[in-house]
C-alpha cells in the first residue's frame, strides 16, 4: 500500500508542479476526509476542489462504517502510509472514526469536526446524541435491514432524507444523496469509543445551528470539552454543512493545517 500512496504523492506533485519524494514529503500537510453515515465520500466533493486549487494533496477515503475500532483501523493504516503530516476530517459519525485512527500515529497535527461526534474514551454515538434533545434521526431510519451474518444495517428513508439530512441543500441534490446513501452498522451506535486523540492533538469544530441529527448543544458541548481551536456555527446549516457551506469548511480545515 505504501507504493500506492507514494505514487499518488508524485501525480499530486506532478500536477501542482512541484516535486516530491519519499524522503521529502509535501510542505503542505496531508488532509484525509472521512465521511460519516448515509453518506459517501462524494460528499466532500466541494471542499475537495477548493483544497486542491489551494495546492494541497487530499484523500477522501471510503468509510466502511462498519464499527469504530474497525473502521478507525482501516483509517488508521491509510495515514500510516503517509510520508508527512495529515489533518484529519470527519463528518458525523466519522468524528468517531477520526478519534481513533489518530491515536498511535505521530504525524497526525489536526483534527477537524464537521458536524462530528467527538467522544471522550468509552463513549459511544448513542450515548452522544441523546445528551440534549433535538436530534430527529430516530424517526427519519428505515426498519433495520438484517444481512446475512445477522448483523443489521441502517438507512435513512429517502422521502425524508432532504429535511432530516440536508435541509440546507438543493432539493435535486438532496435527492441523489437520498439514493446514494451507505448504510451504518446498527452495532457501531453503541461500540465504546477508544482512546480520545482531541486530548493530545489541537481540533477544530464547524456545524450548523439547524442540524436535525446531532444536535447543535451536543457539538458545542464537544466543541468546549476538547478545548477547540476555532468553532464555527453556521447559521441556518444543516447536518452537511460540506456540501451546503464548502467554503467555510475548507477554509477552517486550512486554518488548521497552517496552525502551529
Amino acid at each position: 500500500m505504501k507504493s500506492i500512496f507514494a505514487g499518488l504523492l508524485f501525480a499530486a506533485a506532478a500536477v501542482m508542479g512541484g516535486k516530491v519524494s519519499a524522503q521529502e514529503p509535501m510542505h503542505k500537510p496531508t488532509i484525509v476526509l472521512v465521511h460519516g453515515a448515509f453518506a459517501d465520500a462524494s460528499s466532500w466533493n466541494g471542499v475537495v476542489k477548493i483544497l486542491q486549487k489551494d495546492g494541497y494533496f487530499v484523500i477522501a477515503a471510503a468509510n466502511p462504517l462498519r464499527g469504530v475500532k474497525s473502521d478507525g483501523a482501516y483509517v488508521g493504516s491509510l495515514v500510516a502510509d503517509l510520508n508527512s503530516p495529515v489533518v484529519l476530517v470527519g463528518h458525523s459519525y466519522g468524528g468517531n472514526v477520526i478519534t481513533e485512527a489518530a491515536n498511535g500515529h505521530a504525524n497526525v497535527k489536526a483534527l477537524v469536526y464537521v458536524s462530528a461526534f467527538a467522544p471522550d474514551t468509552g463513549e459511544t454515538v448513542a450515548e452522544l446524541a441523546g445528551k440534549f434533545p433535538g436530534s430527529t434521526l430516530g424517526q427519519a431510519l428505515a426498519p433495520p435491514a438484517e444481512l446475512a451474518d445477522g448483523s443489521k444495517d441502517l438507512y435513512v428513508l429517502q422521502s425524508k432524507f432532504p429535511a432530516q439530512f440536508a435541509a440546507d441543500v438543493p432539493a435535486a441534490q438532496a435527492a441523489l444523496m437520498a439514493a446514494t446513501q451507505r448504510p451504518l452498522a446498527q452495532a457501531a451506535l453503541d461500540e465504546k469509543s477508544g482512546d480520545a486523540a482531541w486530548k493530545t492533538i489541537p481540533s477544530w469544530f464547524i456545524y450548523g445551528d439547524a442540524d436535525r441529527n446531532i444536535p447543535p448543544q451536543v457539538m458545542a458541548f464537544m466543541a468546549k470539552r476538547a478545548s477547540a481551536r476555532d468553532t464555527v456555527v453556521v447559521k441556518g446549516g444543516s447536518h452537511v454543512v460540506m456540501v451546503s457551506h464548502p467554503e467555510l469548511v475548507a477554509r477552517l480545515i486550512e486554518k488548521a493545517a497552517s496552525a502551529k
